[in-house]
C-alpha cells in the first residue's frame, strides 16, 4: 500500500482496477485550521489511455500496481500492429494498431524500446526519447537562409512528417524528439 506522501511523477498505481501513470502531482495546504492537505493528481489510464484528474486528502491509500518496465526491442510491423520482444525474457507481445500508431512513426526494425507489462501482459511501449532518422524527401536546401524561424516539411525514412531548418537536404540524418515529435539537431 502507498500513501499520499510516496506519489511523484512516473509512479503506477492502481485505481478502479487499472494501472494509472502519474503524470502530475502538487500539494495543497488549505488555510483553515485542522483541515487536511489535499493531493492532486492528473494521471493517465494505460489500459484506455485516458488523462483524468483525481483529488486524494494527504493519508490516503493506494495500491500499487502489479507493473513492471523491462528492457525491450521492435521487432517489425505486421499490417498495423507492432511485434515486440522482452529482452529479459525473450517472449513476443503484438500491439494494437490505435497504440502501435503513436509510436510507429518513431521506431525502425530492432529499435530498442521500454516495454511496460500489467499482469504479464504488455500494455505501453516507450520509445528513447531522442531517435535518429534518415530524411528521405525535402525540398531542396535554400541558400543563404537566414537563422530565423523559417522551416520547410521534411519526410523521413519511417513516414514521419515533420518541420526542419531551411539548410537540411535528403539523406542527412536527424535527431528527433519523440516526445513532441521535433526536430532536434543533425545526427
Amino acid at each position: 500500500m502507498l500513501t499520499t506522501s510516496d506519489f511523484k511523477r512516473g509512479l503506477v498505481i492502481k485505481l478502479d482496477g487499472a494501472p494509472c501513470l502519474i503524470l502530475d502531482v502538487t500539494f495543497q495546504s488549505p488555510s483553515a485550521r485542522g483541515a487536511n492537505t489535499m493531493v492532486k493528481t492528473r494521471y493517465r489510464n494505460l489500459l484506455t489511455s485516458q488523462v483524468l484528474d483525481r483529488t486524494f486528502r494527504s493519508g490516503d491509500k493506494v495500491d500499487e500496481a502489479d507493473f513492471e518496465r523491462h528492457k525491450g526491442q521492435f521487432l517489425y510491423a505486421d499490417g498495423d500492429r507492432g511485434v515486440f520482444m522482452d529482452l529479459e525474457t525473450y517472449e513476443q507481445f503484438e500491439q494494437e494498431e490505435e497504440q502501435f500508431a503513436a509510436v510507429s512513426p518513431y521506431l525502425l526494425d530492432g529499435a530498442e524500446v521500454q516495454l511496460g507489462l500489467f499482469q504479464g501482459r504488455m500494455i505501453t511501449v516507450e520509445p528513447p526519447n531522442t531517435v535518429e532518422l534518415t530524411v528521405t524527401e525535402t525540398a531542396p536546401a535554400l541558400r543563404n537562409a537566414t537563422a530565423t524561424a523559417q522551416t520547410k516539411e521534411a519526410i523521413l525514412e519511417t513516414g514521419l512528417k515533420l518541420q526542419v531548418p531551411p539548410y537540411l537536404e535528403s539523406g542527412e540524418r536527424i535527431k528527433v524528439d519523440t516526445r513532441d515529435g521535433r526536430f532536434i539537431s543533425r545526427a
